[in-house]
């Protein structure tokens, strides 16, 4: 593997700025702009893989991050999954993880894909 270094990583992405308007669904996959394309696209995603890997999202932060899109106090979270509001905040602030049985309701209440919860 060639190890791509920064310059050549921040021509590749202006590149791909650049291509992005000369190539549609229409063009055709063998146009010198939509290989040219692929290849820059393909530098870009190799080095933002090695220097800026999303990282998998805590279960504290999954579950604060649905609570808010489904607007749900965590009171309201914790009567439905039967446990106290302040557990809820010990998920929230991590300084506990629910059992694999309170994981399994916050999946089904907040509609949390459980290949998320889980990490998968």
């Amino acid at each position: 593997m060639i190890k791509i270094t920064r310059n050549q990583y921040e021509f590749a992405l202006a590149r791909v700025e650049e291509l992005l308007p000369m190539v549609d669904d229409n063009t055709p996959a063998n146009d010198k702009n939509a290989v040219e394309l692929s290849v820059m696209s393909d530098i870009v995603i190799e080095y933002e893989k090695e220097y800026y890997p999303i990282q998998k999202p805590a279960i504290s932060e999954l579950i604060e991050l649905y609570l808010q899109e489904k607007g749900i106090t965590q009171k309201q979270l914790a009567i439905e999954i039967g446990v106290s509001p302040s557990r809820i905040n010990d998920y929230i602030s991590g300084r506990s993880e629910p059992s694999l049985k309170k994981a399994s309701l916050l999946c089904r209440i907040l509609d949390i894909p459980p290949s998320v919860m889980l990490g998968i």
